[in-house]
């Protein structure tokens, strides 16, 4: 009887091309997106007059460097940033690969447009040259990002050489409490674990809480594997993600949806199956989380207070601590829901969804933003929803800016930027120092937390406002 076997290794094993002796692996690729960062590597391929290998598994979107207030390139200020987003149109035209261009209402951050056009499936694998690709785990692929050299290696060969990782697997059990979402389970795990608790492991994420998950709330989790220092991170497919992807664009179609539903069931974990290393968490411990310093792990309770370096384990944390409090401005004991925030940003590849909108929305009806607040909506197709729903309304009422969607204040990179020590509540995923722009404290929440930040100017306990 054969050995039992994880997820992980099931979907590794039906990709490998070949075994080196050095511990290198070939991996099929079976999809690619691409943004427009990709440049470089459509350019390195162009180098050495080659073509896509196959362009027909290539998938791209201009993200990173569009700007959310206008759909228009020429309104693109930095000229390198704005030939990136004019080469994507030439590159994917010449290639033959599927461009969800500005204007298209498919357009949108990648990690979102993939899932939502049922480009992402159980049992793939699915590449991008940009970390947070481990969102698309959520639907039971082994997704991971890639850097530049590898996003031509792709290009030109639909392969990638690898060193397997090992398998982890994270089980929170139980119910989750009222205000309690998805980005509070990721940060509270990264807090348990820290931010190199994963290292060299691809995350398997389990337990009732987990199944309890909407594909919307399994993305974000998976999203910020990558914060925890994870290649990938992965949720076992389930009536939930096939009820998702069915009926979609690039989903099987008629015959051939029963066959992959039939694949589909086979790919989680086998029972019994080891995993090198376990971790628990009870669904009922975790709260409204906001992280305080420059890092994800950085993360407590809305309830909390500023913790004092003194308390760190040793002096290396110590000196860190103190140099986190520094830049965001902080003093240790100050009780979090004391602490004024100057702007909210709701979008990014975490937390852009449409459920991500509702839950925003449910707190803002009726209430006034009192600082500067962006809402970014990942696509054009959850745009066009939430303005089908309303949400749209309901935000511009309560005094939020209504933007087009990218990647916006997430990256810092294309114009939505904050001040220098502007404190931002942020629904991206990271908190890094000069992530947001120089000098800016961001801190990481919920959508339905950094709503409760705007209208409060300050940190608040969403529960609270119910």
């Amino acid at each position: 009887m054969a050995a039992a076997r994880t997820m992980f290794e099931k979907i590794w094993q039906r990709h490998v091309v070949v075994d080196r002796d050095d511990g290198y692996t070939l991996l099929y690729i079976d999809r690619h997106l691409m943004h427009d960062g990709s440049a470089a590597g459509f350019a390195k391929l162009r180098e050495r007059n080659m073509k896509l290998r196959r362009p027909d598994r290539g998938f791209a979107t201009p993200d990173h460097y569009v700007r959310s207030d206008s759909r228009a390139i020429a309104d693109i200020a930095d000229p390198h940033h704005r030939k990136l987003v004019e080469q994507i149109r030439t590159n994917t035209a010449e290639s033959g690969v599927t461009l969800f261009d500005l204007g298209d209402e498919r357009q949108g951050i990648a990690h979102v447009v993939g899932p939502e056009q049922g480009v992402t499936q159980p049992g793939l694998t699915l590449v991008c040259g940009d970390s947070h690709t481990s969102t698309h785990g959520a639907l039971g692929a082994l997704a991971f990002g890639i850097g530049s050299s590898e996003v031509a290696h792709v290009m030109a060969t639909q392969c990638l050489w690898q060193r397997k990782p090992k398998a982890m697997r994270i089980s929170v059990d139980g119910t989750l409490g009222d205000g309690v979402t998805a980005k509070d389970v990721i940060l509270a795990i990264i807090a348990r674990i820290g931010t190199a608790g994963a290292v060299g492991h691809v995350i398997e994420y389990a337990g009732s809480a987990i199944r309890g998950l909407s594909i919307e709330g399994r993305l974000t989790v998976c999203n910020m594997s990558i914060e925890a220092g994870g290649r990938a991170g992965m949720v076992a497919p389930d009536d939930t993600t096939i009820a998702y992807l069915k009926g979609r664009p690039f989903s099987p179609k008629e015959s051939e949806w029963d066959k992959a539903v039939a694949f589909w069931r086979t790919v989680p974990s086998d029972e019994g199956a080891i995993f090198d290393r376990e971790v628990s968490l009870d669904a009922a411990s975790i709260t409204p989380m906001v992280t305080w310093g420059t890092s994800p792990e950085d993360a407590l309770s809305i309830t909390g207070r500023i913790p004092e370096p003194s308390t760190a384990p040793d002096t290396a944390k110590k000196e860190s601590m103190k140099r986190a409090l520094d830049y965001m401005g902080l003093v240790p004991g100050t009780p979090l829901e004391q602490v004024p925030v100057d702007r909210v940003f709701i979008g990014s590849c975490t937390n852009s969804r449409i459920e991500d909108l509702r839950a925003a929305a449910k707190v803002a009806k009726g209430r006034k933003a009192v600082i500067p607040s962006w809402v970014v909506a990942g696509s054009g197709l959850v745009k066009k929803q939430a303005e089908a729903e309303g949400l749209d309304r309901i935000f511009v009422e309560a005094g939020f800016e209504w933007r087009e969607p990218g990647c916006s204040m997430c990256v810092g990179m294309n114009g939505d930027t904050g001040k220098p020590q502007q404190r931002i509540a942020s629904t991206s995923n990271r908190n890094f120092i000069g992530r947001q722009g120089p000098g800016v404290r961001t801190h990481l929440v919920s959508p339905a937390m950094a709503v409760a930040a705007a209208v409060s100017g300050r940190f608040a306990d969403v529960r609270k406002l119910a």
